[in-house]
């Protein structure tokens, strides 16, 4: 075997994309990952980390392009973190999450021959996000600056428009941070642990058009904060609510548990499968509105409701399944570890008129085993991490009729489909990916489970 050293250049061909959206080449034995590339692509790369069996890498030059190599829209994109495929045609995108799911399931799940529909992708593949929130800081001359970091670092890449969040936003993105520069705020310096603003945070309903902005805070304490806020909303009609969010602890995490309304409301309307929804700056909601709805309606067909289920949905967030699910059931039930979710997803079926609905708050996992409910289908939509072990057991126990398993991230999904398929008690009927995510390596994936031996030969 050849032996390589840091810094070397060598030629390679791209051949396949990992789901971090990195291109993946091979030179004799080993793999080479090079992001920004295509499969297709004949590149020069140079060597940067070298290992027994691989190598990361980045392109010196590209020899001979993939002809499935486009020119992003964003002037930044070869800089800016927040999205990893805009140099990659939408439909071979597609093809690349389809191919990433069925790769999860036979490698991680170990099933053979999983049946995965196509990606489903019903919008634009831009300004498709309801939801954005940039880190603020400061740039070497001084200024203030907001965007996405840097690709592999804390360097903040600063913008003034955005091609994939919703285009009524940028208005917002460009002239708030003016003026938070303008009244002096300093942004936070997350070395130093000094400075006030963090980030600036924009929400849109995508059918309303109503916009609410939140300055995630070191401290609640900012001169003339009242009177600014009062400003923004009287500047800009669709602005519904300025928030304070108070984060003043060492983390990554973007928000802090205390949110708080200057002016306007805490919350904007939003209209999602037929129903009004509050949604708040801090809660979840799928920041691809459309293409969660031709999710769900998915969903209803492939459960195909008689009105008589009695319905379990795990993580449920705001209620965004589970209220249009319950109109179509028996009974249903919420469990959702974030109270204020669970506040919202109640007045949310109040407002909708939807009474054969309860939500409980609390850790799924510390729930589900201790409710005296045998529901027929059971909905999971955990966070990345997938479902804690108890969970899967308590369903392999209760063992209702159908599960259907959403998922941002197919590696744990097919873990936690191998223990529930394994000794025959569930079978995979189907696997619906949805592009919430474009311009990024992310897919989101709905599972169909049945038990085994209520199975008619799907």
């Amino acid at each position: 075997m050849t032996i390589w050293q840091q810094g070397e250049l060598i030629e390679v061909e791209i051949t396949d994309l990992t789901d971090t959206g990195d291109g993946v080449g091979r030179s004799g034995e080993r793999v080479v990952f090079v992001p920004d590339t295509v499969p297709g692509d004949l590149i020069q790369a140079r060597l940067l980390h070298v290992k027994p069996k691989f190598a990361q890498a980045i392109a010196k030059e590209i020899l001979q392009p993939s002809p499935h190599r486009v020119r992003p829209n964003c002037i930044v994109a070869d800089k800016c973190g927040g999205c990893q495929w805009q140099h990659i045609d939408y439909e071979f995108q597609l093809q690349a999450k389809h191919n990433q799911v069925i790769q999860a399931l036979e490698r991680i799940g170990g099933f053979v021959d999983p049946p995965v529909n196509q990606v489903l992708a019903v919008g634009d593949a831009l300004g498709y996000r309801n939801k954005a929130t940039y880190p603020v800081g400061k740039s070497v001359t001084g200024n203030l600056v907001a965007g996405y970091y840097q690709k592999g670092s804390h360097q903040i890449v600063n913008l003034n428009q955005c091609p994939v969040q919703d285009q009524r936003l940028n208005v917002l993105l460009r002239e708030i941070k003016q003026d938070i520069q303008k009244q002096g705020w300093q942004p936070y310096d997350e070395n130093r642990h000094t400075g006030l603003i963090r980030h600036l945070s924009l929400r849109i309903g995508r059918r309303t058009g109503e916009i609410l902005l939140t300055l995630v805070v070191k401290q609640l304490t900012i001169p003339d904060i009242g009177a600014i806020a009062q400003e923004w909303l009287d500047r800009y009609p669709p602005l519904v609510g300025v928030m304070l969010n108070l984060n003043g602890d060492r983390t990554n995490v973007i928000f802090g548990r205390d949110t708080r309304c200057l002016v306007g409301r805490n919350f904007l309307w939003e209209e999602f499968a037929g129903l009004k929804f509050q949604v708040r700056p801090d809660t979840f909601f799928q920041v691809y509105t459309e293409t969660a709805e031709a999710l769900l309606q998915q969903i209803q067909l492939e459960l195909d409701l008689s009105g008589q289920e009695n319905l379990l949905d795990a993580y449920c967030g705001i209620g965004t399944l589970t209220l249009p699910l319950a109109q179509q059931v028996n009974h249903a039930w919420g469990l959702e570890v974030q109270p204020e979710a669970v506040e919202q997803a109640k007045l949310n079926a109040e407002y909708n008129g939807i009474n054969n609905v309860e939500f409980h708050p609390g850790k799924v996992e510390e729930l589900l085993p201790k409710m005296n409910i045998k529901p027929d289908i059971v909905i999971l939509d955990p966070p990345r991490k997938g479902c804690d072990r108890s969970v899967i057991e308590a369903l392999l126990s209760s063992q209702p009729k159908q599960i259907v398993y959403v998922s941002c991230k197919v590696a744990t999904l097919a873990r936690d489909l191998k223990l529930l398929c394994q000794d025959g008690v569930y079978k995979l009927k189907l696997v619906q990916p949805a592009d919430f995510f474009p311009q990024t390596a992310h897919v989101e994936v709905a599972a169909f489970l049945v038990l085994s031996q209520l199975d008619k030969g799907y």
